[in-house]
């Protein structure tokens, strides 16, 4: 479990020069994934009567090819570069799943690197939007048996996420539990970008981003108009205590726990965390010191597990 957390939460990884799959027409792109083969996907069937659909977060650094190219995007069908992929949906599938079918595809993603500047994110991200959006096609014509599903995204599959909802048809998306958009701001809503009010509306997007304070935002996430308290499900200011072991680093038995006080900054939708005590995880290249975003979905784990219980329930009847 430990070494599942950690993939779910340190965002570059050593890769070795193994390049079994390099089958794309150019050099810089790894073989487009078939979703028709099982082994592009993370799935546990557990007979529930609802699904969440996840987008992992990047797991994936710029790295070198054999001919000295460099690669901006996660190679699926490369055993060694698909460890920390996998290792994110299997941490997350335990933390929050519960009971629902859970199901995660494999996705050329973009590079950490990628985010550094908005020219290299508009370049280079609509290749992993693309992958999603084929798998999440294929998840509903052949998965998904028509059962009500959760979606839900971390940081870069977040945002892939957002792009899932402003193209969804009518049909699909009343079908549609919630959207949960984790670690990341929205700056805009729309017909199927209705944000959250409460704990157990449905048809609705849950979004919220975790900081120290107003000044510890990472670039571009600085205000949302879509935000929520995962603690206590209030789109006010009102604090919620929330005591919980600060560290996926660390076996939960080795670890005192944090007792945090989390409320919502209304003027600007982000997530006030105090009290929260063990060392800053700084995310490489991108991160800020009192920005809490590699903590995002481990801090409200149990919270969130109960939240798409909850909202499932309302949609299914039981």
């Amino acid at each position: 479990m430990l070494a599942t957390l950690i993939c779910l939460l340190t965002k570059i990884s050593c890769f070795s020069d193994e390049r079994k799959s390099m089958a794309a027409s150019t050099v810089d792109y790894p073989a487009e994934p078939d979703y028709r083969d099982s082994t592009q996907w993370y799935i546990t069937d557990r007979g529930a009567a609802a699904d969440v659909f996840y987008i992992i977060s990047t797991e994936t650094g710029d790295y070198t090819l054999l001919d000295g190219e460099v690669c901006h995007y996660a190679d699926t069908y490369s055993d060694s570069l698909r460890a920390s992929l996998y290792g994110e949906m299997l941490g997350v599938d335990t933390l929050v799943s519960g009971r629902l079918n859970f199901f995660s595809p494999y996705y050329r993603q973009c590079s950490l690197q990628t985010f550094q500047n908005d020219s290299l994110t508009a370049a280079r991200l609509p290749l992993a939007v693309d992958d999603v959006r084929r798998a999440f096609k294929y998840f509903l014509e052949h998965q998904n048996a028509s059962r009500p599903f959760i979606l839900a995204g971390f940081s870069q599959g977040a945002q892939i996420m957002l792009e899932l909802l402003k193209e969804m048809d009518d049909d699909t998306y009343e079908r549609m539990i919630a959207a949960y958009a984790i670690g990341i701001t929205i700056a805009e809503t729309g017909p199927h970008i209705v944000p959250a009010k409460r704990a157990d509306d449905t048809g609705v997007t849950i979004c919220y981003n975790s900081v120290r304070d107003t000044g510890c935002t990472m670039r571009g996430w600085e205000k949302s108009s879509v935000a929520i308290n995962p603690v206590n499900w209030r789109t006010d200011s009102t604090r919620a205590s929330l005591v919980t072991e600060p560290s996926p680093l660390l076996p939960v038995a080795e670890q005192k726990k944090n007792t945090m006080t989390v409320h919502l900054d209304t003027a600007t939708g982000l997530l006030i965390v105090e009290g929260f005590t063990a060392q800053d995880y700084m995310l490489p290249l991108l991160g800020v010191e009192g920005n809490y975003h590699t903590r995002e979905i481990w801090l409200y784990r149990d919270q969130l597990r109960e939240n798409m219980a909850l909202r499932a329930s309302r949609k299914t009847g039981h």
